[in-house]
């Protein structure tokens, strides 16, 4: 994690399955941000409408003010100037020009901090954060509790009437506790569709 201020701009990435606390930690260090007079932006893409349309929600009843948007593109259009610090959650939701645009706000100067899920239900890399992951100064990725063996859980468990989804179901469904589960590498399952013509 990155402790020191410094004139530069930098990207800061939470990452995990569901369940790990991501957004929890990501208003953690907001409220930091605001206690040390930082002037802080906070954005989430209009798919995430879980909880509250315009506020970062986690599991644990944790809320921030946020500003709802389309796009990255909308995000740039959005940042005031004398801002100094943006903070995307569910960033895996955004396209690839997400990682462009953290890119230009850390080259000019703003502290950037992403949350979002590493990985999608098939455990496979999810949208940009492989590209923001790799652009990122620091990456603190987290871990859940395994709802079946208790072990840290690293992957999200897509379960449709209470069983593992198939890996060919759509990548994006909105959701928490009633569709998914943490789960570790040994209980994480994917099956493939068998009626495949």
């Amino acid at each position: 994690m990155v402790y020191h201020r410094y004139d530069g701009g930098w990207i800061e990435l939470i990452c995990g399955s569901m369940f790990s606390g991501k957004t929890e930690e990501l208003i953690r260090r907001l409220k930091r941000a605001e206690i040390a007079k930082q002037k802080v932006q906070v954005f989430k893409p209009k798919l995430d409408d879980r909880y509250h349309a315009a506020k970062l929600s986690s599991h644990g009843g944790s809320y921030y003010e946020a500003t709802v948007v389309e796009n990255a593109a909308e995000i740039a259009s959005l940042v005031d100037d004398d801002t100094e610090v943006v903070a995307i959650d569910e960033v895996q939701f955004f396209d690839w020009t997400v990682a462009e645009l953290c890119d230009q706000l850390a080259d000019q100067g703003l502290r950037v901090i992403l949350a979002g899920l590493d990985m999608d239900f098939r455990g496979e890399p999810f949208g940009p954060m492989p590209l923001l992951m790799a652009q990122a100064e620091a990456v603190d990725k987290l871990q859940a509790i395994c709802m079946i063996c208790g072990a840290p859980a690293s992957r999200t468990q897509r379960l449709i009437d209470g069983r593992p989804a198939n890996y060919d179901d759509p990548v994006i469904m909105v959701g928490a506790s009633e569709v998914y589960e943490a789960r570790c590498r040994r209980h994480h399952e994917v099956p493939h569709n068998n009626n495949q013509e």
